[in-house]
């Protein structure tokens, strides 16, 4: 990493000018990008130099000479933007096959999703690349600003993805959701209630369905009731709560999290056998998971598969197939943690921000988030802020 001086509004300033790589998304049907251009724009004027890999905002309709315009370099392979960046920014987590680019020097930012995932655990490990994930990354109130975007956009589309299922056409049993006069409306049963429950009641209520939401937190809850009066009918997440709920629903959606853990298996495959002919379950949480046990991943090729007589849809990246949409709104949501760590530097930035360093999943060998080190009965090294020095350290403890 290389430092040079500038002048700027009359005073000498330090920049740390970073070479930042943003390779093309290799996962099924992932036509997101990590940066529009406009994003990039920012991080040239910062200072910095950025690499893309030719095409890799095509799917977005950016093109490479967008990224051209702005100043960015185009990478014709991706072993030419590996070797040329530091830092990489990417939207979903790596393929095992993109993990042999990865090497000590590198900074990953992306979806990782690692509580599901023991293969990338211990390839991102083996590799000792520093790997910080958009869904740990928190703001100053604590709050999961890269993954709510992305968490609404996921919940406005699984009502979507399950009503177009639902038509006979697609291999459903023929159901509207929103009904006729004279005909009951389709039942819609949410399991959670944050951000991807929310846009969920939101959209399946806007189609006229009938809906009812279950969560554990009761300010959420209260917080829908609220905001749609009677239209939806919520409930506190208990086990005979929702055993009746799955019985009645003609589209149930799992919508449960847990902050960077596996999600918590709400719905047993005993539940499902009691659901409707032609029912059909869209899991979001199945990224971390699934929070219904015949849950499964699939990709957009190939997204339904059928268990109890009841049709699952598993894809891990719904928001890949809106991607221009996706694509702008993840940038507003990522650029200023990308910002921060390219002008000041992996090491100081995450000195200087907590909820940057709580993104921080593996490091140096080591997992440091101490939910991903659970789900794999690994040890954990967190990074521990040390008041009295001020810098991050690896260990379970910082009083020494």
């Amino acid at each position: 990493m290389s430092f040079r001086r500038e002048r700027r509004s009359g005073k000498q300033t330090g920049l740390i000018e970073m070479n930042v790589g943003i390779p093309k998304e290799l996962k099924d049907h992932e036509f997101r990008v990590a940066l529009t251009p406009a994003g990039v724009d920012e991080l040239i004027r910062n200072g910095h130099e950025v690499w893309i890999e030719t095409g890799a905002g095509e799917g977005s309709a950016f093109q490479n000479d967008s990224y051209r315009a702005v100043g960015a370099r185009i990478a014709s392979t991706k072993d030419e933007l590996f070797d040329q960046s530091e830092l990489i920014l990417k939207v979903k987590e790596p393929l095992l096959s993109e993990m042999a680019h990865f090497q000590p020097r590198h900074t990953l930012f992306t979806f990782l999703h690692l509580a599901a995932s023991r293969p990338l655990t211990e390839a991102l490990i083996k590799s000792g690349s520093t790997a910080i994930a958009y869904e740990t990354t928190e703001d100053e109130l604590g709050r999961l600003p890269m993954l709510r975007p992305m968490s609404h956009i996921a919940g406005k589309m699984a009502v979507q993805i399950g009503a177009h299922f639902l038509e006979r056409t697609h291999g459903g049993v023929g159901i509207l959701l929103g009904g006729v006069p004279g005909v009951l409306p389709g039942h819609v049963v949410i399991l959670g209630a944050g951000g991807v429950g929310s846009a969920a009641v939101e959209t399946a209520l806007g189609m006229g369905a009938r809906v009812t939401v279950i969560g554990n937190d009761l300010h959420q809850l209260q917080s829908l009731h609220e905001r749609f009066k009677r239209g939806v009918t919520t409930l506190a997440s208990q086990r005979l709560m929702i055993e009746e709920a799955v019985k009645q629903a003609d589209l149930l959606i799992g919508a449960a999290m847990l902050k960077g853990s596996r999600s918590p298996v709400l719905v047993s495959r005993a539940m499902v056998r009691t659901m409707k002919h032609g029912a059909l379950i869209v899991d979001v949480a199945v990224d971390q998971g699934g929070c219904i046990e015949t849950t499964r991943p699939t990709t957009h090729s190939d997204p339904i598969f059928e268990v109890e007589g009841v049709r699952h849809y598993g894809v891990t990246n719904i928001p890949g197939i809106v991607p221009q949409t996706a694509t702008y709104a993840l940038t507003n949501a990522t650029l200023p943690f990308i910002v921060r760590l390219a002008n000041m530097g992996r090491d100081a930035a995450l000195q200087a921000d907590p909820g940057l360093a709580r993104g921080v999943n593996v490091r140096g060998g080591a997992i440091t988030y101490p939910a991903v080190a659970e789900a794999h009965g690994f040890s954990c090294e967190p990074l521990v802020r040390t008041e009295s020095r001020n810098v991050m350290v690896s260990g379970r403890s910082a009083d020494r």
